[in-house]
């Protein structure tokens, strides 16, 4: 998978959406290369996750700190959290005019020790849904453990099983590119602050929206880095989703690499305008596509 498609994959998935959308157009434009001789982008391999010994050059333009990364650090999370130990939210995958062709499911497994420090344990889980899963098998799992005060990852896996083809992967980040991983894992040097998409999706209910109505920060999507931009663009919206009616903080989601805006892919999140800010409704805007992801049952 091409590095510019894998953060809106992985984005999607973790910001409860439309994986399968986002593969399916990545696989059709790797095969629609492979067909005119050209090099396929899937190929190639990740940019940042590296064996521990040899972490890569500080002139990687994928880790080179941008001005605009320097300027402003992301803004602090509350003392007061909504996260919960055991919250899971199941939510079902409309694609165009294909309603629930994939079930996504997201899930704050616990909160642990590693590496003697207190993280979240968070998951996301994708499975595509028939008529679609006869001609497009989809399995994935993403596991973060992310800093439990400030959501700022230190491990990252990707569990991929697609159309019976599986990849694992399991990346400790590090900013310093000297922390040893462990045997089963490689190292992925990234900014200080960085967080993966299920840390920055969770870290978006932390923060109050009263008083910062834009956050900012490095992500790590598991083969780039990128800058994510969250901004509040409307507070009591009206929603309507299986699960029921809902007030919510609209928030629109940016993306940039190497401080060039993302235009092919566009992020709305909706969160409960309450306490706990459940995430309910995510619109996925792409070129070839759109994704509408409802919360189906929360726990």
């Amino acid at each position: 998978m091409s590095g510019r498609n894998t953060l809106a994959v992985v984005l999607v998935v973790a910001l409860v959406g439309g994986a399968v959308l986002l593969e399916m157009h990545e696989r059709r434009e790797v095969s629609r290369a492979a067909s005119i001789g050209e090099p396929a982008a899937a190929a190639q391999p990740a940019e940042k996750a590296v064996p521990s010994a040899e972490p890569p050059a500080p002139s990687s333009p994928a880790l080179r700190p941008q001005p605009s990364d320097l300027k402003k650090p992301a803004a602090p999370v509350e003392p007061s959290t909504p996260i919960r130990a055991g919250e899971t939210w199941n939510f079902s995958a409309n694609v165009s005019k294909l309603n629930a062709v994939a079930n996504l499911k997201l899930k704050v497994a616990e909160k642990r020790d590693f590496q003697g420090r207190s993280v979240w344990h968070l998951q996301a889980f994708a499975h595509t849904e028939n008529p679609l899963r006869m001609v497009f098998e989809l399995d994935d799992q993403f596991d973060s453990y992310s800093d439990a005060a400030s959501l700022v990852s230190m491990q990252y896996e990707m569990h991929l099983k697609e159309r019976g083809e599986t990849v694992d992967s399991v990346q400790r980040l590090t900013a310093s590119g000297r922390e040893p991983a462990p045997g089963n894992a490689t190292a992925a040097r990234v900014l200080p602050g960085t967080r993966d998409p299920l840390g920055m999706m969770q870290y978006l209910r932390t923060v109050d929206w009263a008083k910062t109505p834009e956050v900012r920060g490095p992500v790590y999507d598991g083969h780039k880095l990128y800058d994510a931009r969250a901004r509040l663009v409307a507070r009591g919206e009206a929603v309507t989703v299986p699960a029921g009616n809902f007030n919510t903080l609209k928030i629109e989601l940016r993306v940039f690499e190497n401080g060039v805006e993302m235009k092919d892919a566009h992020f709305t999140l909706y969160l409960t305008d309450d306490e706990a800010r459940t995430p309910v409704l995510l619109e996925a805007l792409m070129p070839f596509a759109t994704a509408r992801v409802e919360l189906v049952k929360a726990q």
